[in-house]
């Protein structure tokens, strides 16, 4: 899978002859436009809907590596919180007796 679908390369001189207009309007259409110089990519351009399925995918793709990283760390121990709060000094009834501010 590929990131940008229905790529189309442009000079930056070439972006500059057909203007902002029609390059916003052949990204709303669906198309992706890589902007380049001297044949090397500068910049692109997508519709909002595409840069949002791009926003989600990356998304996506952290929470996995987040899942895959606590999978492969995961000693299987589980700890209570009663020995959590016993690790810092307290019980559930001291933390009850703390007044709220």
């Amino acid at each position: 899978m590929t990131v940008l679908h229905d790529v189309t390369e442009l000079s930056v001189t070439e972006a500059a002859r057909r203007g902002v207009a029609r390059l916003v309007a052949d990204a709303e259409q669906g198309a992706d436009l890589v902007i380049t110089r001297r044949h090397q990519p500068v910049a692109a351009l997508v519709s909002i809907r595409r840069l949002k399925e791009l926003e989600e995918a990356a998304a996506d793709l952290r929470d996995l590596a987040l899942v895959l990283a606590r999978s492969v760390t995961d000693t299987g121990e589980r700890v209570s919180l009663d020995e959590v709060l016993a690790a810092f000094g307290h019980t559930r009834e001291s933390l009850a007796d703390i007044p709220d501010e």
